[in-house]
């Protein structure tokens, strides 16, 4: 299969501005996480930047600080996890449903 150099550079150029697209998409989407039965929620957009964290006041109690730190910590690996997720969906539709290998990561 011969590409000449003006057709690779279109199509860099479109993935490039298909990239763009998604950031843009990724840093409007807004993904919650939860511990503790919703006790601890967080909030982050598709770029995993966290933006938001609820805390049910029934729980703040200087005695179980370490349980609170806790469910912090498990609220926020969870909206991460969703985020990730997103972001591989995105990832997928934009390169016409070609996956990536587990582990490889596009720069955002």
């Amino acid at each position: 299969m011969n590409m000449n150099i003006g057709q690779m550079m279109k199509q860099v150029q479109e993935m490039q501005a298909k990239m763009m697209d998604m950031q843009s998409r990724l840093g409007e989407i807004m993904i919650t996480g939860q511990s503790g039965g919703g006790m601890v929620v967080v909030t982050m957009n598709g770029k995993t930047e966290m933006k938001k964290i609820s805390i049910d006041p029934k729980i703040i109690d200087a005695d179980e600080k370490e349980m609170l730190e806790d469910l912090i910590v498990a609220a926020v690996n969870d909206a991460k996890a969703k985020a990730e997720k997103q972001i591989a969906e995105e990832t997928e539709k934009m390169m016409g449903g070609l996956k990536l290998p587990p582990g490889v990561k596009l720069p955002l």
